[in-house]
């Protein structure tokens, strides 16, 4: 993604060889003169640079963060405030594999840490709208919420395959998505930690987003020891050690907010209840052999989703360190890193796995290594646009998986931020 001086010069200022596409639905096709459409176009082009010119983030990088923010913006849907997961349907997660998902929905866990990077790049209004959509949307849906919506926040199509060929014979291409029907816990980490950011940088909670968060809290204090499909979405339920941790994370945050006067609601129960489920975690997610937190409880699997828990402030008496270093042996190729053990049959390394494993070598205390390690993914992630897929075959450099896929772009963001925020 790291942009030589000539691309930089491309983007600022651009030849321009316009093309347009007109689109009418179920009335007169409009020809508008050409100069009319010119003038949308600049205005267009201004605003989107206003708005990149009022991030507030000044450090190393800039310009590569600068591009994540667009591309995050871009996923926008104006007319709820909600974030696509990606733009794109089918595209193969491995070429002539058959993980040719549709992405075109709004998942809980996307948008709430597509929330959080906007809102630490400085952008206000799309956060506040993405958050607004999210308690609405919650709400609204009875007593648990789904892992993920339609972006107008109706329920997910049932997943049906499409007879097509598939991109470069890829199939089979599916429209609608399981996850629909999955349990995912970390959801109450996501939801609950993203209103807490909020609160944090001086923003008031509104009665119904307040009662909303209260409620949640009180799901997770008793569905904690269910199992679930995890941050992955398997078909298997277990007791994922990710999703453990997003339940200690959200009632660490509910007690928090409670305390502070956000919300309402006993925090020294939830507080002694997330406690509660960091013994347990340590109890039967640790492997002494392996000397790390395992995919689940039982397993000697690992999975890189726990990087991302440096960042969530789990680190106790040195166990995330030792992850991270032991999902680093097994799990990364170079600057790239799969998702867990045996998924490289099936699929490429994952990008926001990669940026997770910068993110953990920085909030662990090392940052220059965060640093060089992120340079040198820049350089394998590079391309012409800054636009990033879901994954990269490490072999190729190839982009595999829908795009521009919004994990991925929110991970590289606080990847880059991660570096600033552990400088001493």
């Amino acid at each position: 993604m790291m942009m030589n001086e000539q691309q930089r010069a491309f983007w600022l200022e651009p030849e321009r060889k316009p093309a347009f596409f007109l689109v009418a639905d179920q009335a007169p096709l409009p020809t508008p003169k050409l100069n009319d459409i010119d003038r949308r176009i600049e205005l267009s082009d201004e605003e989107w640079r206003r708005w990149a010119n009022e991030l507030t983030y000044d450090g190393p990088f800039k310009a590569d963060l600068v591009r994540c923010a667009l591309s995050l913006k871009f996923l926008v849907y104006s007319k709820t405030g909600t974030i696509a997961a990606a733009a794109t349907s089918g595209l193969p997660e491995r070429i002539g594999g058959d993980k040719n998902y549709d992405y075109r929905y709004a998942w809980v866990r996307d948008a709430a840490y597509t929330i959080k990077a906007l809102l630490r790049a400085g952008a206000l209004q799309e956060p506040v709208g993405a958050f607004g959509w999210l308690v609405r949307t919650i709400a609204g849906d009875g007593p648990e919420p789904q892992v993920v919506y339609t972006l107008s926040g109706g329920e997910v199509p049932q997943e049906r395959m499409v007879d097509v060929p598939g991109y470069k014979g890829s199939t089979p291409v599916r429209i609608g998505n399981r996850a629909r029907a999955q349990t995912q816990l970390s959801c109450y980490g996501d939801v609950l930690e993203t209103a807490a950011l909020f609160a944090r940088s001086g923003h008031v909670l509104d009665p119904q987003a307040a009662r909303l968060l209260e409620n949640l809290a009180e799901q997770c204090v008793r569905r904690w020891r269910e199992k679930d499909c995890g941050i992955w979405e398997l078909q298997h339920k277990q007791h994922y050690t990710f999703s453990k941790i997003g339940c200690w994370l959200a009632l660490t945050n509910a007690a928090d907010l409670a305390k502070e006067g956000h919300i309402g609601g006993d925090a020294n129960r939830w507080l002694a209840e997330s406690r509660r489920i960091r013994d347990w975690i340590d109890s039967h997610c640790w492997s002494q052999e392996k000397q790390a937190y395992t995919f689940y409880a039982g397993s000697d699997r690992l999975d890189a989703a726990l990087l991302l828990t440096t960042r969530f402030g789990f680190e106790h008496d040195g166990r995330l360190k030792r992850t991270r270093d032991a999902i680093e042996r097994e799990l990364a190729v170079g600057p790239l890193v799969y998702r867990y053990r045996g998924v490289d049959k099936e699929e490429g390394a994952f990008v926001a796995c990669s940026c997770w494993l910068v993110e953990a070598y920085a909030f662990l205390g090392e940052v220059d290594r965060a640093e060089a390690m992120l340079k040198t993914l820049l350089e394998r992630l590079g391309n012409n646009f800054g636009i990033l897929n879901e994954m990269v075959d490490p072999a190729t450099g190839a982009g595999l998986g829908n795009l521009p896929q919004g994990l991925s772009h929110l991970a590289l963001l606080h990847a880059i931020y991660s570096l600033q925020e552990n400088r001493s």
